[in-house]
């Protein structure tokens, strides 16, 4: 059987039956032929040129050799024919180099990518978030100059935050900037500093690298100021614009579980005179801006571990389907039959359905709010959303691979299949972009407890799916079920509030799994309800129902009660990880 990277079905019911892409299309220059053509050769392209080397890329790391990283030339050609259609620039408007194309569509059709290989797809994912900060924030020389060759897919781009001593406390960045004089290009510093963790940091796959840089300028005693809000942002590209090399130097690769065709470096800005860079926007405002590029990526990463799990689920359901073991429920003789047929392997089909599925459904909503910047509701529930989206898909996104794993058996602990690779990939997941941890303080203490605005419209949109349940008999128990959840939830950021200031986010992870299942409930309840429309007289469209609907009830058995004890735990303001003194450990 060919190898399935996602289900056609499924992907064209969340956005054409649920999301109703074709009337979201209506305000831009493509319709509906033109979305189900786009799917069609990204489908195509991801597993000709993509999936292929999928293998390959985990086998054969990048390689540093007399200071130049290598990675699989196989990356590079997949790249190429992405480019040369177009698709790095699939999202930017027309009059930067790209389509107009909404950002769901562009984001459906990465899905397709991440699926076949991630770990390719992703220089693509930091290129283009770069070459948007820069669209942005920069100046007409900065924007013409470094983003539009990243558009056109020519330039790659990275994201450097990180450093060895400080890794996600951004407030100990040491990485210094000193004037340097003005140019064409704005304010020209020169960086010194080592930046770690760095996805895509060198490679020998595209003309230039444009390096996004975190750093502090000095004050005129040389100190740098203290915590993030003297962190400015600046264009360090590999390649200066006069052809000369700057001086940044790869000084070491990460050697990775998973994800190993993208390099993975440890850059150091200034071993001579000091990398150039020119400022981005003002002084003081990089972490601000860096955030545009960082909430992008989070969306990204979110439906890369979707991808990653919807493609494990398939193959689980095929592998299923062909394996014979055991004998039939209740005989003890007779001929072996498919492993399907045990409710055990159903039982984690079903919940690795509900997770993939419903990851993937949650991260192209929030693409779809994202389209909608205009309209304050959707804005303000993209916010709430945009760490949720990238939790969620990324925690239980790996739980959906590991069952792939449990579901192969022994045959699924080989690197002969692809799923143990599948989870080596998502594993990385919940920790880039911004760990679980830090997601859930920004989910409880930034999106909630200081504004409470996409709080209001996640409820009022949960209230409308409920009542649209009620009108279904297979639904009406679930609906009851996610007013109590919601009641629930917002009784605990009540309780939380009434704590003091200093307690409030002592507890903010088990809030953000709790919330997750919530929401992910409510997804599920909404794309049941849009499912029992479908047409009964098609076979397609009957079996996707039954499935959404068994799937549904399955995560509302089985997933959403975890939520309460959670929820009461946080609302009691439990304090025993606070308390538990480091010594004991």
């Amino acid at each position: 059987m060919a190898d399935r990277l996602l289900c056609e079905t499924d992907m064209a019911f969340q956005l054409f039956d649920w999301l109703g892409l074709e009337e979201r299309l209506s305000d831009s220059e493509f319709d509906g032929d033109t979305a189900r053509s786009y799917f069609d050769l990204s489908q195509k392209l991801a597993a000709d040129q993509f999936l292929p080397h999928y293998k390959a890329s985990d086998n054969q790391e990048p390689r540093l050799v007399d200071g130049q990283v290598h990675v699989l030339p196989e990356i590079g050609t997949a790249l190429a024919e992405y480019r040369d259609l177009g698709l790095f620039g699939a999202s930017f408007p027309e009059e930067l180099g790209g389509m107009g194309m909404p950002y769901l569509l562009s984001s459906a059709s990465y899905a397709w990518f991440a699926a076949a290989n991630c770990s390719s797809i992703g220089y693509t994912m930091l290129t283009g978030a770069n070459a948007r900060l820069i669209a942005a924030f920069g100046n007409d020389a900065q924007i013409d100059t470094f983003a539009r060759p990243q558009i056109e897919g020519r330039w790659f781009g990275t994201m450097c935050l990180s450093e060895p001593q400080a890794g996600s406390g951004l407030a100990d960045v040491r990485t210094r900037a000193v004037l340097d004089g003005t140019d064409q290009f704005g304010d020209r510093y020169r960086l010194t500093g080592n930046k770690m963790w760095i996805s895509g940091g060198d490679q020998d796959i595209s003309e230039n690298i444009v390096h996004l840089v975190l750093a502090k300028v000095p004050d005129a005693q040389g100190d740098l100021p203290e915590g993030t809000e003297g962190i400015s942002l600046f264009i360090v590209p590999k390649v200066l614009p006069n052809g000369d090399r700057n001086d940044v130097a790869v000084a070491g690769l990460n050697h990775k579980m998973g994800n190993r065709g993208t390099s993975n470096c440890l850059l150091n800005f200034g071993e001579r005179q000091g990398a150039i860079g020119w400022m981005v926007g003002e002084p003081g405002q990089g972490l601000r801006q860096m955030f545009m590029m960082m909430n992008e990526a989070r969306i990204a990463v979110g439906f890369g571990a979707a991808a990653l799990a919807c493609r494990g689920y398939l193959l689980s359901v095929d592998y299923a389907r062909d394996r014979l073991q055991g004998r039939a429920h209740g005989q003890r003789n007779g001929p072996p039959v498919a492993i399907i047929e045990h409710s055990d392997v159903r039982r984690m089909l079903l919940t690795m359905r509900s997770y993939a599925e419903g990851a993937m459904g949650l991260c192209l909503y929030s693409a779809a709010l994202v389209d909608r910047p205009d309209d304050a509701d959707d804005t303000a529930l993209l916010e709430l959303l945009t760490p949720v989206t990238k939790t969620f898909a990324s925690e239980y996104g790996p739980k959906a691979n590991d069952l792939a794993i449990q579901i192969h058996g022994g045959y699924g602990y080989t690197r002969d299949f692809d799923v143990e690779q599948l989870y080596r990939d998502n594993r990385l997941n919940p920790i880039h972009e911004g760990t679980t941890g830090i997601q859930a303080l920004d989910l409880l203490g930034r999106k909630i407890l200081r504004d409470g605005r996409g709080m209001e419209v996640l409820a009022q949109r949960i209230a409308q799916t409920s009542r649209n349940a009620d009108a279904l008999d297979e639904l009406r128990d679930a609906a009851d079920a996610l007013r109590v959840a919601l009641a629930l939830v917002q009784s605990t950021i009540e309780a939380v509030r009434a704590l003091p200031s200093s307690r409030q986010l002592d507890n903010a992870a088990q809030f953000q799994t709790a919330f997750g299942f919530v929401v992910v409930a409510w997804i599920w309840l909404d794309q049941a309800v849009t499912a029992q429309a479908l047409p009964a007289s098609s076979s397609t469209d009957s079996t996707l129902r039954a499935g959404k609907v068994a799937t549904c009830r399955s995560f509302f058995a089985s997933e959403l009660p975890m939520a309460a004890p959670l929820l009461a735990q946080v609302a009691s303001g439990c304090d025993i990880t606070q308390t538990a003194d480091p010594a004991q450990f």
